[in-house]
């Protein structure tokens, strides 16, 4: 699909693998729908990119209509959906009391707001993507719409605390090949990115020795990620039309260790 002209949703563009994605989509030419929570952030960059911001919470049926309203009043019917609204987060199914060393139930609500951000949010954007995107007059080859979700390299080789992280994860690469499916006598492409250590807000506050420790990590290059690069990917994926139920690390090769 070519991107010059279209109508693109990203989710979590306030910043990160998401902000990265709406630039670059933008600046091939898209006009582009800054889906996020923070207002200030979202507000900007969508104007830098000459785009338009969208108040919403992947968690509520009625912000996420909402926001896809606002998003194709203004560009019209979306062609692109990048899902990278997310959340992190890290506790032991059993932990124990650094004093007492008394073990400590796990957190569940934890474990909820994961799997309600990671993946349920993922999937409400989707089926409101592709809701639309169906309607839409076929392209090259019958093509309608592209999808694009973010993973992680959790959902194959979690680490120690990463229970409900892996499993949201793992849940958002594992529904691709089935929506696929669903959605491809309609046209539509769905496809998975999961990135592994990148340098998101979260890390860049990590101490610079922190920083290139996990860098060090990486077989080649051995750095941490730059949001650039996955959306390069996310932008190949919506380009490459034989390219469909794909899940792909975006990793420079690391597998991760236990902790």
């Amino acid at each position: 699909m070519d991107i010059e002209g279209i109508s693109a949703v990203v989710t979590g563009a306030a910043s990160g693998l998401g902000e990265a994605t709406a630039r670059t989509l933008a600046a091939r030419g898209a006009k582009v729908a800054v889906f996020d929570r923070d207002r200030a952030r979202g507000e900007a960059i969508a104007g830098d990119i000459g785009g338009i911001f969208c108040d919403v919470d992947v968690t509520s049926d009625e912000k996420v209509a909402a926001a896809f309203a606002r998003a194709r009043e203004a560009h019209g019917q979306e062609r692109v959906l990048v899902n990278c609204a997310g959340v992190a987060n890290a506790a032991k199914t059993v932990a124990r009391d650094k004093e007492t060393k008394a073990p400590k139930f796990y957190p569940m609500q934890q474990f909820e707001l994961a799997i309600q951000i990671n993946l349920i949010g993922s999937f409400r954007c989707i089926a409101h993507s592709a809701f639309g995107m169906v309607g839409l007059d076929p392209l090259d080859e019958g093509e309608r719409g592209v999808i694009v979700n973010t993973a992680s390299v959790a959902a194959e080789d979690g680490q120690i605390g990463q229970a409900a992280y892996s499993a949201s994860k793992g849940g958002v690469m594992a529904m691709a090949l089935p929506i696929a499916r669903d959605l491809m006598n309609d046209g539509v492409r769905v496809n998975t990115i999961l990135p592994g250590v990148f340098k998101t807000p979260m890390v860049a506050m990590m101490p610079p020795n922190v920083q290139d420790a996990l860098g060090a990590q990486v077989p080649f290059p051995k750095r941490l990620g730059q949001a650039e690069e996955y959306a390069r990917l996310a932008c190949f994926m919506v380009e490459n039309p034989y390219l469909n139920a794909a899940a792909v690390r975006l990793d420079g090769g690391i597998r991760m260790a236990p902790r």
